[in-house]
């Protein structure tokens, strides 16, 4: 078993510590406020007093704070003993926060792993809990056994920013789908019904849908986004634009659904109008 130090006393960095502990590995923990970390010490850990001391006590220093400036300034008091050391940054952020990071990481000769926790905390060391990495891949070899016992591992790329842009693309699938359903549950309930008795109706009508992602995804990576279409998107905006203009008789503001009106109809006005809604995706392209 390996020792790890972990740094952020969060619901999230809490949980990566203990079930660390549980799973028999030496745990080193900090955090800027001690008191956060001392119950951890009931559970075995040890509690270092500085990031420095942290970084000492440990083959792995894995780092979970609220946002990526704190871990460069809580590195920043290790400056002087990151050279060699593994970490791993579990903090959430964007793709270019992680690169930055990396770059700052590689001129201190650190080595270094990012990561995209998709999981809340009660998840960790549980079935259905996920981590995406990128980053050093002899980093994540080595400590694979930990990263197991955490959750599921995916190592996706020497890139450090990919498990943050991975992380981000999974939440906007998730978003999505959460305004879809806030959307329809506005409509349904502004004639008095219930959200709770459309769901039956609703789950498995997006269930069939998502059977046609596996072709959308196919002509997303091929550009042929005429292929084989059995709604073009000329019609789907018909449709697009009658969910607004029922929204607003209904009462209920149509603000999740204009953008896609306005992105199918911009593909329309460019000739697609053969196209399948997957065209949607080079609109958004364009304006990168």
């Amino acid at each position: 078993m390996s020792s790890i130090s972990v740094l952020g006393m969060g619901a999230m960095g809490t949980a990566l510590a203990r079930t660390l502990l549980k799973n028999g590995h030496s745990v080193t923990v900090w955090n800027r406020t001690r008191s956060r970390a001392e119950p951890l010490a009931g559970a075995g850990a040890k509690i270092a007093e500085s990031p420095a001391e942290a970084l000492a006590a440990s083959e792995l220093a894995i780092l979970c704070l609220v946002d990526y400036p704190a871990p460069r300034a809580v590195l920043e008091q290790a400056k002087e003993a990151l050279a060699g050391r593994d970490l791993l940054n579990l903090t959430n952020g964007t793709p270019g926060d992680a690169r930055e990071l990396g770059t700052w990481l590689a001129a201190k000769a650190a080595i270094y792993l990012d990561g995209g926790i998709m999981a809340i905390p009660p998840m960790i060391g549980g079935a259905g809990a996920l981590i995406l990495y990128s980053g050093s891949h002899a980093l994540f070899d080595r400590h694979s056994s930990a990263l197991e016992a955490l959750a599921e591992s995916r190592h996706l790329g020497e890139d450090e920013g990919l498990a943050s842009l991975y992380d981000i693309a999974l939440l906007s699938g998730m978003y999505g789908l959460f305004s879809g359903f806030l959307h329809a549950s506005a409509l349904v309930t502004s004639a008095e019904g219930k959200a709770v008795d459309f769901l039956p109706l609703l789950l498995p009508w997006i269930e069939a849908m998502s059977g046609t992602l596996p072709d959308l995804a196919g002509k997303i990576d091929s550009g042929m986004h005429a292929r084989d279409v059995v709604s073009n998107i000329a019609m789907q905006k018909i449709a697009l634009a009658n969910i607004v203009r029922a929204s607003e008789e209904q009462g209920v503001a149509p603000d999740f659904m204009q953008p896609m009106l306005r992105l199918a109809g911009d593909r329309v006005d460019s000739g697609g109008h053969g196209d399948d809604i997957s065209a949607v995706v080079e609109v958004i392209r364009k304006r990168k």
